[in-house]
């Protein structure tokens, strides 16, 4: 019976564990989590906090100072664009990132000034939103114009899948048949294309330096005004646009909404110029992740009876969260949703299959050791049971009591085999229910007699007082009422009992296979309880008890009168003896 509960048990927590894992597998690679996800990445950029602003880029922005400063209204004159590159080109910009669309002609003059400027800087990245059905550009008058000014068009967009919930968090590789803005300023300012296998699938985590406004912004007022260092600007890429929220070129990231369009492609572009700082890890991780998360509970549970498992879902709770930001802030973006899923899952499976199973099972064994132990120590006995519900050995100090029907096998021949059975459970019945009132604990039943212990399976420090008031209760009021029920049969005449009491050191627990096991306690005490038992008719007693339960009474011995020493079978030494006054 344990042997096959043991197994089902084992069967179902492989499910368990098995299950989790699909669900957590199918969620992560069919992109179910994938949103959660994204709000757990932004969530460990605001724990990470703000970084240090790369030192590779320099915010120019368009904001409220610059507007009033130089008494203009948007769209700024082309002049004023034409000077701020001059000016980056003569304080030594690596790459000029235009964030402003110059895709329509204005005033004669002022293109002019706009396409000179651009042409001696030699490599400014100028932005669009829109191409036309063959990915061409407007810019500046086309491409053929920006072939000859040495500059190139960039799209500025990004599109859905690096935007998802209208929250920025990637770069993509190309747009409108276009490289993107900062890929393609990434391009100018170091020579080198970035490796398009980095953007692959979503594109490429940017690593936000924080917030809005963690890159300071250089006024284009204070630009123009040249109130600007030239070491702001030298060997940095300049990324020029709109910071004022008027201009409507505000946006949701990472870090947090209201973030600037040019401050987030400053950002992107410093992400690709340290060689993209955040990256996913890989397949192998993320399923060694899902793994580990569906797998340690109900592989717990498999050694781990009853809920002591409870403890190992409950720290990988705690580690992946704790796990993944650490990760996060060394640069690689684990999986915590799917994992958290497959946790979730194999936790409550695990917990489904300890209610079903070790819950139903430890109700069965309270409710079995019930007929044997005292109600007020079941719970206790029972939350000391071990793994395949064993007790396990202990030397307790305790006092065992044996009790005999004298004359009921000669009784028993002349009776039917219903009416045998009627009175011995009817003295059983009267026997136990003593034993039990008084803390004790029936280890077993032999024909019509019973061997009982009290102090064990669980301490009592008074457990020959407990002994000593069942036995007076047994001889007395138990066995005056099972004789009153006999005198009302016919052909029954009383019975009388014997019960040898002895206390001392006893082995308890379990003995037996693993198909069959049964609670005893043995020892010399055992053996000495079981003899005197057996010499009270000799004796002409009901009731011997050894000197070693005297000893033991933490109430006194009154009401015990000395037997004298005697002769036990299997002791060297005589027996100093005692038996109760009424018996």
């Amino acid at each position: 019976m344990r042997v096959r509960r043991h197994r089902q048990r084992t069967f179902l927590l492989v499910l368990v564990g098995l299950g989790a894992l699909a669900v957590g597998v199918v969620g992560q690679f069919t992109h179910a989590t994938r949103r959660p996800e994204l709000l757990t990445v932004d969530a460990r950029f605001s724990v990470r906090g703000p970084l240090p602003p790369p030192a590779s880029v320099a915010l120019v922005g368009v904001d409220a100072q610059s507007l009033t400063a130089l008494g203009v209204r948007p769209p700024l004159p082309r002049r004023l664009h034409a000077r701020a590159i001059d000016i980056l080109r003569r304080d030594g910009a690596t790459a000029i990132a235009y964030d402003f669309q110059f895709t329509q002609p204005t005033t004669a003059a002022d293109d002019e000034k706009l396409i000179a400027a651009v042409g001696r800087a030699d490599g400014v990245v100028l932005a669009t939103t829109t191409t036309d059905e063959r990915g061409r550009t407007t810019v500046l008058g086309g491409e053929p114009t920006l072939r000859e000014l040495g500059a190139v068009a960039a799209s500025t967009n990004y599109p859905p899948r690096t935007s998802r919930g209208g929250i920025i968090r990637r770069i993509p590789y190309e747009d409108l048949g276009l490289a993107s803005f900062p890929v393609a300023t990434a391009r100018k300012a170091t020579g080198n294309t970035p490796d398009s296998d980095r953007f692959a699938g979503d594109g490429a985590w940017i690593d936000f330096a924080g917030p809005a406004g963690t890159i300071p912004t250089i006024s284009f007022s204070d630009l123009l005004a040249g109130k600007v260092p030239a070491e702001k600007i030298r060997g940095k890429v300049v990324v020029v646009g709109a910071t004022d929220p008027i201009l409507q070129d505000i946006h949701p990231a990472s870090t947090g909404a209201g973030m600037p369009g040019p401050e987030i492609q400053a950002n992107a572009i410093a992400t690709i110029l340290d060689d993209f700082p955040l990256r996913e890890a890989g397949w192998w991780l993320t399923l060694a992740l899902i793994a580990a998360a569906a797998l340690l509970t109900p592989a717990s549970a498999l050694r781990l009876t009853g809920l002591r498992w409870l403890p190992v879902p409950l720290v990988l709770a705690i580690a992946l969260p704790v796990g993944a930001q650490l990760a996060f802030d060394g640069g690689t973006i684990v999986p915590v949703v799917a994992p958290a899923v497959a946790l979730l899952t194999a936790f409550l499976g695990t917990l489904a299959v300890a209610y079903a199973i070790d819950v139903r099972e430890r109700r069965y064994l309270r409710g079995a050791f019930a007929r044997f132990v005292p109600p007020q120590v079941v719970d206790q006995v029972v939350d000391q049971v071990g793994d395949e519900l064993r007790l396990g050995g202990i030397r307790l100090e305790s006092t065992v009591l044996f009790c005999d029907l004298r004359a009921f096998t000669s009784a028993a021949e002349h009776l039917a085999a219903e009416e045998v059975i009627e009175l011995l459970n009817r003295y059983l019945g009267e026997m136990s229910d003593a034993i039990l009132d008084h803390g004790g604990t029936v280890v077993s039943y032999m024909g019509d007699g019973i061997m009982a212990v009290f102090g064990a399976p669980l301490a009592q420090d008074d457990h020959a007082d407990r002994a000593l008031a069942a036995a007076h209760d047994m001889q007395g009021p138990c066995l005056e009422r099972f004789n009153a029920w006999v005198s009302r049969r016919d052909g029954l005449a009383p019975f009388r009992m014997g019960i040898g009491i002895c206390s001392g050191p006893v082995m308890s627990g379990n003995v037996g296979s693993t198909r069959r096991l049964e609670y005893t306690a043995v020892g010399d005490t055992t053996n000495t309880a079981a003899r005197l038992q057996a010499m009270t008719k000799e004796q002409g007693v009901s009731v011997l008890v050894a000197d070693s339960t005297r000893e033991h009474l933490t109430a006194g011995d009154a009401g015990l009168r000395e037997v004298g020493e005697l002769t036990v079978r299997g002791r060297d030494a005589p027996l100093r003896a005692w038996t109760l006054d009424a018996a």
